[in-house]
């Protein structure tokens, strides 16, 4: 705890929005709008750089939200196996952090207001879905992270309305090739969720927090990560064939040995701290993935 102490106030609330994975955020935004300009030829950036920004105002918000949500609910007790959580650990109350994810909210909201007036009502649905989803996440009677439907909240906001509306703000348009696209980060992104849920499977069915993971059990979590990661590869060549791209498409297969590692290490190690490695790699993962997805169009 001494470390803790010697934070400074920029360090504490830099670690309870959870940089680690922030990147979940940016990598649909950067492939959305990739794939419109390889498609139009063309990027408008000022729409580009408020959709990243209001992405990740939105899942920063939704991080200190749950840290206050959790604790409120029992969620992170001390025996917790990830890593330490701002207002169990004491280094900020649930009142400054709630605070500060609704903050986090309404600066998402101005940066929607652009954008909606960019793109229309259709934008205007996609904002507002993602903050009463933000919200929702772990507030309400009946939190979506407690009724196993995380991973479908990630590949829904962090793969299809992140990676096509940052297309449709580019193009005003939608098409299959966006949807290929977006199915693919959404889906390595929803297996960050299940690297959480997996290592706290255990605590969370203790306080009644069914989880995908509390209702799959360990071997058919296994089998739903190793899904998560590896479809988006098999989708490669659907998306090649939507598009028109050809060598460039094969790029992002250089990242599958590392997922073939971190699948072999979520299946082989035991549930405890090891899996704040390999959620923090699967993050890295889809960053990859999306980096090269965007090379292979430029080329």
């Amino acid at each position: 705890m001494s470390t803790t102490r010697q934070m400074s106030p920029f360090q504490t609330w830099l670690l309870a929005a959870r940089p680690k994975t922030l990147t979940v955020s940016l990598t649909p935004v950067m492939v959305g709008v990739a794939l419109a300009w390889f498609e139009s030829g063309a990027v408008s950036w000022l729409p580009a750089l408020a959709a990243l920004l209001g992405a990740m105002l939105i899942q920063i918000g939704t991080n200190l939200h749950n840290d206050a949500a959790d604790f409120a609910r029992g969620a992170d007790s001390g025996d917790r196996l990830g890593p330490a959580r701002a207002v169990a650990s004491g280094w900020l109350t649930a009142r400054q952090v709630e605070r500060a994810a609704f903050a986090c909210f309404a600066l998402a909201m101005l940066c929607g207001t652009y954008l909606a007036w960019l793109g229309g009502w259709p934008i205007v649905a996609l904002g507002l879905a993602s903050l009463i989803s933000g919200w929702a996440y772990t507030g309400g009677p009946r939190p979506l992270a407690y009724t196993g439907l995380g991973e479908l909240f990630v590949w829904l906001f962090f793969g299809l309305a992140a990676v096509m509306g940052s297309f449709y703000l580019q193009t005003f348009r939608l098409d299959w090739s966006a949807f290929i696209a977006a199915s693919m980060v959404g889906l390595q992104a929803a297996g960050v969720i299940v690297v959480n849920n997996y290592r706290d499977l255990d605590g969370d069915r203790a306080i009644g927090k069914n989880t995908l993971a509390v209702r799959l059990g360990r071997r058919g979590s296994q089998v739903e990560y190793g899904l998560l990661l590896l479809v988006p590869y098999l989708l490669l060549p659907l998306l090649s064939g939507l598009t028109g791209m050809k060598l460039g498409v094969a790029l992002p297969f250089l990242s599958l040995p590392w997922a073939v590692n971190l699948l072999r290490r979520f299946v082989s190690e035991p549930a405890g701290p090891v899996f704040n490695r390999i959620l923090a790699q699967t993050a890295q993962l889809q960053l990859a993935f999306g980096v090269l997805l965007v090379l292979g169009m430029a080329l």
